[in-house]
């Protein structure tokens, strides 16, 4: 543990640098948010999401793609030199198969998701048309993302040999080959629950590092050696990001962040075979995603709204919470659920 906890510095303490110099690089190239009128799923104006979000208007874009990058190399150069410590030396020689395996899929949904984010992120910021929706359609970029799914969730299935899902209190359910849909659904919700959630200043970021947390104690109690030391690098990452994000924010995760993190967060929990774990250390993200696509789907079939506003977090802000508060309460409320579900999966593993 000793060693992670170094890993989580050193990956907090590079990060701390490269944020100043970064944030000013963006402002020279004007990758910043731009004030605009946008619309929801149906191409419809959200007059009252750009009246509470307008103050957010000049604020550097894509936090994420430093985290992304630092996190990748650092965890190149961390398994690069892995073997030459003691300590972990049986771990990395007795399963250098599985762990290949283990750190393809992980590092391929991390710059994947990413890579579709970025070019969002520069769509909008860059050249916004009429007919897009934030950058890309929208039904191309779920396209784009469901593809992605379908192959990260084959692979563990196929690599991974990963068939089953865990259900606290009650043990493992074999899915055979319905695995692939299932995991693909678990991606695919929780890329967008992230990316839904961050709207407030420090608010999905924060939620990340206090579930992450939760995930991290799990792989290192089971000696999940990649798992353990990526956690503990994207960590050091969001807290050094965080002290440049809270509010208020002088630099926004962007797309390119959330879809990543929102992505591989749920990877975590699947290799793990914790999905359901997964709903519960992640429930603000769930529930906010949920508030989304029930204001959407009461707007589709009975043409009102459910809701004066959603998701939650633009609810509770259009009732008057100041942002602050949203977000302090929302951690509180994530930390709890990361601590219930922490004390679910370790219930189960004894």
């Amino acid at each position: 543990m000793d060693l992670l906890l170094g890993l989580l510095i050193c990956s907090f303490t590079i990060n701390s640098a490269l944020f100043v110099p970064y944030i000013n690089l963006l402002y020279r190239i004007k990758f910043q948010r731009k004030e605009q009128k946008t619309k929801d799923a149906f191409g419809k104006l959200t007059p009252i999401f750009d009246r509470l979000h307008r103050n957010k208007a000049g604020v550097p874009l894509g936090g994420g793609l430093l985290i992304i990058f630092t996190t990748t190399v650092l965890f190149g150069v961390v398994f690069w030199l892995l073997p030459y410590f003691e300590p972990w030396h049986p771990i990395t020689s007795l399963y250098p198969h599985m762990m290949r395996e283990e750190i393809k899929i992980l590092l391929f949904t991390f710059i994947s998701f990413a890579i579709i984010g970025l070019y969002d992120d520069i769509k909008k910021t860059f050249n916004v048309e009429e007919t897009d929706f934030f950058g890309l359609r929208l039904r191309h970029k779920l396209i784009l993302e469901l593809v992605l799914t379908f192959f990260i969730s084959y692979w563990l299935y196929d690599l991974l040999d990963i068939k089953f899902v865990h259900v606290p209190l009650i043990g493992e359910i074999t899915l055979g080959w319905l695995y692939i849909p299932f995991s693909t659904i678990v991606i695919l919700s929780f890329a967008n629950a992230f990316n839904i959630t961050d709207g407030l200043d420090g608010l999905s970021s924060g939620l990340m590092m206090i579930a992450l947390m939760a995930f991290w104690v799990i792989t290192a109690s089971i000696l999940d050696t990649p798992l353990s030391v990526f956690i503990a690098l994207l960590i050091g990452g969001i807290i050094a990001f965080l002290y440049f994000n809270i509010y208020p924010a002088r630099i926004i995760l962007g797309d390119v962040g959330a879809l990543s993190f929102g992505a591989t967060f749920a990877v975590i929990g699947l290799i793990l075979g914790k999905p359901f774990t997964l709903v519960i250390i992640g429930g603000i993200f769930v529930i906010e995603a949920a508030t989304s696509l029930l204001q959407l789907a009461s707007k589709r079939f009975r043409h009102k709204k459910l809701f004066s506003v959603a998701p939650l977090h633009l609810y509770l802000q259009y009732i008057g919470w100041e942002e602050p508060k949203i977000v302090m309460r929302l951690w509180l409320a994530g930390m709890m659920l990361a601590v219930f579900g922490l004390w679910l999966a370790l219930f189960d593993t004894y």
